[in-house]
């Protein structure tokens, strides 16, 4: 259904564009991150695609990060578990692609959103696409996308991020960290930057893009583990009155 949000892609050219919704300024429920996951890992596999573009919909944020309806109605730790594992699943999918992704990042991003534009290979944005790691002012932290912003990033910025988490950093911030490649004045300019690189990878030799991408992220193997004990780090704080008397508040606009 279109109000629980959408994953779509398609395959033209050699380029897979990767498109999410969600009408909650394109949040990701658990649900949504599953699917997402699975699609990059289909087109990843799929020879007919030489290069991913990972997207979402609407000319407002990028991600809004995760849902808080669904972090509200978290009650034990086995489901809070899961569904941070579904960022996990998506940022590993992204990184084990055999494919470059490239992020299109056309409005402000938080907390998950932030790592999605992080595990990206090559993220390009607006000047409006302020980033914000959220996780800590609702009790939680950024632990799940934390290794893919820090590799970005490094270690100070993503300090700053995270200990910081109320305050946004604008695009010029974030291109001067390293985690947006170029930031353009307005979507139409961006778009035609990632159609013609795009366009210039589905030509590219794919075997010498898949070594050069195994190179890029070496010594991420223990990953696939690494990221779901920092899952269980998330889904035991989601549980503490803190946690779920925060998220409220900021459901309810309360500061």
């Amino acid at each position: 259904m279109a109000e629980q949000g959408k994953v779509e892609s398609k395959i033209e050219n050699g380029i897979a564009k990767v498109t999410f919704f969600h009408p909650q300024s394109n949040s990701l429920p658990g649900k949504l991150l599953r699917k997402l996951a699975d699609e990059i890992t289909s087109v990843g596999n799929n020879p007919e695609a030489k290069v991913i573009v990972l997207q979402s919909e609407g000319e407002k944020a990028f991600c809004a990060g995760a849902s808080f309806d669904e972090l509200i109605s978290i009650k034990d730790f086995e489901t809070g578990k899961k569904f941070f594992s579904g960022f996990a699943s998506v940022i590993n999918a992204m990184r084990k692609s055999p494919k470059f992704v490239i992020a299109r990042v056309q409005g402000k991003t938080v907390g998950g959103g932030v790592g999605l534009a992080s595990a990206a290979d090559y993220t390009l944005a607006v000047e409006g696409a302020s980033v914000k790691l959220s996780e800590l002012a609702v009790g939680i932290g950024p632990f799940v996308v934390g290794p893919a912003v820090e590799r970005k990033v490094g270690s100070s910025a993503y300090c700053e991020l995270s200990i910081n988490a109320t305050e946004w950093r604008d695009a010029k911030w974030a291109k001067e960290k390293g985690l947006y490649v170029d930031v353009f004045a307005n979507a139409n300019e961006m778009d035609k930057a990632i159609n013609v690189l795009a366009e210039k990878l589905s030509k590219s030799n794919p075997e010498a893009m898949r070594l050069l991408k195994k190179v890029f992220w070496e010594g991420t193997d223990n990953w696939d583990q690494l990221l779901i004990e920092r899952a269980e780090m998330s889904g035991k704080l989601v549980l503490s009155d803190f946690t779920v008397n925060a998220i409220n508040k900021f459901k309810t606009g309360v500061k």
